[in-house]
């Protein structure tokens, strides 16, 4: 096992809801590229309605296994999860995602040599190599629009939907200041974590990632992406479903618990510092 990856060092938690054969997945390669052990690995399974608790009972083998009482959404999930969790370091990952390397260790360097760094956004690929661009800008209400609507395609709001992606920070492969990362794969101190009171279970689904990285950068602490360390995410972007969906309500209506904790301006990207009014 590579020693940047000790599991004394690092807990790995992973949420499942109705996906045991992803969730499987999941571990077999956190464990196979030696990422973390399997006791230092804890799956949360959110009261899935199906026979998810049992599949993982029988097929993990080691590995912390936690039932939830109820779905109390992913933030509460993850919180949970890192109540077992007793290493310096947490990596939050979804079910969907895999890893093929042991490139994690670029983004453990990064919080080893950077006591400043609180949280780290791993570098998102889809199954076929392409870039997710897992860093991004915070919201103005025009951001929101263009990534819902088909104005985000056109000149000038496709400008700043790329601005809000951040796609040019990724050009010189060095690690970069992002305002927020997708909790689909982060690495975040276990004691900034505490400190924090984890995630905000008020947000059922989306929005946890973007608000808790602007606490970590309110704390003082900051948000750094590590391009090169690649995690793979077999993604199902249900959030991008129209305005009416379930999903899509669902991501206004977090979008809204974000708005009445941070400030969302009208048009003016806001940035780190203009999230407090």
């Amino acid at each position: 096992m590579n020693a940047a990856c000790k599991p004394s060092r690092l807990n790995a938690v992973i949420v499942n809801y109705r996906t045991p054969d992803l969730t499987l997945k999941c571990v077999a390669s956190i464990v196979a590229h030696g990422v973390a052990a399997p006791a230092d690995i804890v799956v949360v399974e959110n009261a899935s309605p199906d026979d998810s608790y049992a599949r993982l009972s029988a097929e993990l083998s080691g590995v912390r296994l936690l039932q939830a009482a109820n779905n109390g959404g992913f933030g509460a999930g993850v919180n949970l999860g890192a109540t077992l969790c007793e290493a310096d370091y947490i990596l939050v990952l979804n079910p969907d995602t895999y890893f093929e390397d042991d490139s994690l260790n670029k983004a453990l360097a990064v919080l080893d040599s950077q006591p400043e760094v609180g949280l780290v956004g791993l570098d998102l690929v889809y199954p076929g190599g392409e870039r997710q661009y897992s860093a991004r800008r915070f919201y103005s209400l025009l951001d929101v629009l263009g990534r819902r609507l088909p104005l985000g395609r056109y000149w000038p709001v496709k400008a700043r939907i790329d601005r809000h992606l951040m796609r040019a920070a990724w050009d010189s492969g060095a690690p970069f200041e992002a305002e927020w990362v997708m909790g689909t794969g982060f690495v975040v101190r276990r004691e900034l974590f505490l400190k924090l009171h984890g995630m905000d279970e008020a947000y059922f689904l989306y929005m946890e990632d973007v608000d808790l990285c602007a606490r970590v950068w309110q704390s003082g602490a900051k948000v750094i992406c590590v391009p090169g360390a690649r995690l793979v995410h077999d993604h199902q972007r249900s959030s991008a479903a129209g305005p009416l969906s379930w999903a899509g309500r669902l991501h206004l209506q977090s979008l809204l618990r974000f708005r009445q904790k941070f400030h969302v301006p009208l048009v003016r990207q806001p940035g780190v510092a203009g999230l407090w009014r």
